[in-house]
């Protein structure tokens, strides 16, 4: 990895990082210039080490003390070092305190792992904040140095009678990428040029058909930049769907030292090869940066077993159940007293009665007065940030959903709920966008499509695990999502917004509709809820990022 880099890089960049040469590797950054690059990261196509040096280190403004709030990192026979870590020893090791990890944390890098290993990074719900490398911002037509395409080779597989077959779908899946990204480009300005769009002031809001907003030179340049970067997402979104969850990504994140802990051991415990090893790697790194917030990281047998007995059981229950519905959404569980709880959550603070009794004055009311008081509720809702009150998480529902992977991995980032997903496979068939048939690549992409489930029977029937690695976005999986009320409206009006991808947007739409159907009152407070469709959805908001770009300049 050094390599990379020229002596004099390597100098520069030595004091912010725990490494130079691994892919895991740690930042010795204030914690706010690691979140910014971070960020920076999630959508450039370089290395978090290039993209610091090239538009951090190397920014002339940005001088080195001010980066560092005039500090040079301590290095570990540093005095203040050796009495934090004596401290944390004395409570965390002595006395078993836990909270006490949850008081430092670190910044952790891991760069060219699969999305199969970003997926269980991501599961992490609680301490740990993760920034995956985006699909939409960044094209997989890359390779590396030595002109492969960036895909894991997992070693099983590759020590298999597999091997063969599995490098030559792989290869397939990315040359069909590769190759229908600029027809993919062309097919999508061609569906929707400029000319037909209705371009929206940033400043004004006001609409204006493009050859009137052509006449203003700053508009112009605007429009069409924004237009660009749309076409380019629009794209990128359509043929992911190629993309294997053996596509290798870079993902950024920071955690708690209580988190991360239980992550490290989490993967020790993994059947995954990648797993275990990205567990060690990030454990040695997280040993220089918090040693004794993962100092007790180790293999958990209690995991490792509970998993093994979860795995048999759903092995024998498969053997008589057949794959069940194909529904994209099934409200699986719901609570039929969701009013009454919601209406005596909402006087509880402001009473002195205790639960129960304000659950009874709730039940005693009828449905029109009830539906009157939550309907005052709602509309005092201005937008969609007006956040719901904590009385609407009284209310759970448990969605069972099968979508493609491409949108799961964009609804994965909910984590403050309870989800659980399916190992992935190709045995629920596959989605295939509009663009796909319209562009004339539907031969091509059934071909695709076909030789990966092919490949994954195959692998499954060795190495059932290890068989994810081969499966492509496009395919779907199932997973549930148990939340509130208030978590459900919160993530349903959000991915439904116009810039969001048109698969997540039609599973957020679906589960509000299964809501609505169950408790009518309590729906209507989505207020902000999108139900359109749109082509280049994404538009405004390119145009209003291109505004805030210009504004800096």
């Amino acid at each position: 990895m050094t390599a990379e880099f020229s002596s004099d890089e390597q100098n520069r960049l030595a004091p912010f990082f725990t490494n130079l040469e691994r892919d895991t590797f740690g930042l010795k950054l204030p914690q706010e210039v690691a979140g910014a690059l971070f960020s920076r990261y999630s959508r450039s196509a370089k290395s978090l080490r290039r993209t610091f040096l090239d538009e951090f280190l190397g920014d002339p403004e940005l001088a080195l003390k001010d980066l560092l709030g005039g500090q040079i990192p301590a290095g570990d026979d540093s005095a203040a070092l050796k009495k934090a870590r004596a401290f944390f020893e004395r409570v965390l090791v002595g006395y078993g305190d836990d909270s006490v990890a949850q008081l430092g944390g670190a910044h952790i890098a891991c760069e060219n792992i699969s999305n199969v290993a970003a997926k269980l990074l991501e599961d992490a719900r609680i301490g740990i904040a993760p920034l995956e490398k985006s699909t939409r911002y960044v094209r997989f037509d890359q390779k590396d140095g030595a002109g492969n395409y960036l895909f894991y080779r997992e070693p099983k597989i590759m020590a298999s009678r597999h091997r063969d077959n599995y490098l030559a779908v792989m290869h397939l899946l990315f040359e069909t990428y590769s190759k229908q990204m600029e027809p993919m480009l062309d097919h999508v300005a061609k569906s929707l040029p400029i000319e037909q769009l209705e371009v929206r002031d940033p400043v004004s809001g006001k609409g204006l058909a493009y050859s009137d907003a052509a006449k203003d030179e700053r508009l112009k340049r605007w429009a069409e930049s924004a237009y660009r970067a749309t076409v380019r997402a629009q794209a990128c979104d359509v043929l992911r769907s190629y993309l294997p969850a053996a596509t290798l990504t870079n993902v950024g994140m920071f955690g708690a030292g209580q988190a991360f802990e239980y992550l490290v051991s989490k993967f020790y415990s993994h059947d995954l090869s990648e797993a275990q090893a990205l567990g060690a790697a990030i454990h040695g790194e997280l040993g220089q940066l918090i040693p004794s917030f993962v100092k007790r990281a180790q293999r958990n047998d209690y995991l490792v077993a509970t998993t093994a007995v979860a795995k048999a059981l759903a092995a024998h229950a498969s053997k008589s159940t057949p794959v069940a519905t194909k529904e994209p959404v099934t409200l699986a569980d719901y609570d039929s007293d969701a009013e009454v709880k919601v209406i005596a959550a909402m006087l509880y603070s402001q009473a002195r009665q205790p639960l129960e009794e304000l659950r009874k004055i709730a039940a005693a009311l009828s449905a029109t007065e009830r539906e009157k008081i939550l309907q005052e509720f709602f509309s005092q809702r201005r937008h969609r940030r007006d956040k719901l009150s904590r009385a609407f998480e009284n209310v759970y529902y448990t969605f069972d959903i099968l979508g493609n992977l491409g949108l799961y991995r964009d609804l994965h980032r909910h984590r403050i709920l309870t989800q659980e997903r399916q190992e992935f496979t190709t045995v629920h068939g596959y989605d295939t966008p509009p663009e796909i048939e319209e562009g004339g690549f539907k031969s091509e992409y059934d071909h695709c499509m076909r030789r990966t489930a092919e490949l994954y029977e195959q692998i499954y029937a060795d190495f059932p695990s290890e068989a994810q690695y081969v499966v492509p976005f496009a395919y779907k999986i199932r997973w549930y999502m148990k939340m509130n009320l208030r978590e459900a409206l919160h993530m349903c009006e959000l991915r439904t917004m116009p810039q969001g991808h048109p698969d997540y947007r039609f599973i957020c739409q679906e589960m509000w509709r299964k809501i609505q159907s169950v408790h009518p009152a309590l729906a209507q407070s989505g207020k902000f809820m999108d139900w359109q469709k749109y082509r280049l959805g994404r538009l405004q908001s390119e145009m209003r990022t291109e505004f805030k770009k210009s504004a800096l300049e």
